[in-house]
């Protein structure tokens, strides 16, 4: 499946170089354009990166949870419970049909972009699941749950670092939010937690433990993956030399500032708030440029969830 992507890839790729080439008299390049899916470097880059984090998917399934028994967490978790009651169902097969239906929604509610690359996205994470045979010796299971995480939530956050998803909960996290605006972390909140709750009672509660243990691991390295050293920060800061941090902030790491009036709950006094929103990489240089101009400076640094906006924006790509 991998290399039916390459090999398009590269048709299309060629396609595209070719400044004459139209198809009914548009150039093959505006309807790219227009299905917004960007370059056909871009497009590589985005199967390549889904490639890799489906094979490390695939790797910590068939290679830890499947030969210890453990679940999994969003719609894998409701694949590979099927797949212990039926053994002779493919884990493959299973996901794939899962997604069929989430697949027929979300082409109304998700991006195009977006949904066009999950369906690639699931095509390469079936594939994985189906071509990758092999089995990690841990005899702990705490810690066989454990790698598992390491490895599925770094699989997880490559795939979610590119313009697409490998289908199953992503897709209808998505829906709920467009449709009945229920948050992602909800969404994923009450559906592992069903998954859990189930496996249980069908299984064992052992096993439900081992696999929260997994989902928790996960949960947290896909987290480091996606936002990793990137994660925006909004910073307040309050000084007598405003202005110099305001220019020193531009001039070394040029970054935008909003200064906002402010006063004095106690003093009266009128003062000026500088806001500005950098990476989590240029905290520590904002730190030093504090210290440098204003030792006595009172500043807050607070995360963010969402920040949409020219350079420094990190909105989701669905």
């Amino acid at each position: 499946m991998v290399a039916l992507f390459c090999f398009y890839g590269k048709r299309i790729g060629t396609v595209l170089s070719l400044s004459r080439f139209r198809y009914r008299g548009t150039p093959m390049t505006s309807r790219i354009e227009k299905l917004q899916l960007g370059t056909p470097s871009r497009i590589f880059q985005t199967l390549g990166l889904m490639t890799l984090g489906s094979v490390l998917c695939a790797v910590a399934i068939k290679g830890i949870l499947m030969p210890y028994g453990f679940l999994s967490a969003g719609f894998m978790g409701i694949t590979l419970g099927i797949h212990y009651l039926l053994p002779w169902l493919s884990v493959s097969a299973i996901y794939f049909l899962l997604n069929v239906p989430v697949f027929a929604l979300g082409w109304k509610y998700v991006g195009k972009r977006f949904f066009l690359f999950s369906i690639a996205g699931m095509f390469i994470f079936s594939a994985a699941l189906q071509w990758t045979d092999l089995s990690i010796p841990v005899r702990d299971k705490i810690l066989a749950a454990f790698l598992a995480g390491l490895i599925g939530g770094a699989g997880a956050g490559i795939i979610l670092r590119s313009l697409g998803s490998a289908g199953g909960l992503d897709i209808l996290a998505v829906i709920l939010l467009q449709r009945f605006s229920i948050s992602l972390g909800a969404t994923s909140l009450v559906f592992n937690s069903l998954i859990l709750a189930v496996g249980a009672v069908v299984f064992s509660v052992d096993l439900a433990l081992y696999t929260l243990i997994f989902i928790y691991v996960n949960a947290k390295i896909m987290n480091l993956v996606v936002t990793g050293l990137s994660q925006r920060k909004a910073v307040f800061i309050i000084s007598r030399h405003w202005q110099e941090i305001a220019q020193t902030i531009f001039e070394r790491i040029n970054r935008g500032v909003t200064v906002i009036k402010g006063q004095g709950g106690y003093t009266r006094q009128e003062q000026e708030i500088l806001y500005t929103v950098i990476t989590f990489r240029e905290l520590v240089r904002l730190k030093n440029i504090i210290r440098e101009v204003d030792p006595d400076a009172f500043m807050v640094v607070t995360a963010t969830v969402e920040v949409m906006g020219h350079r420094i924006g990190n909105q989701p790509h669905w």
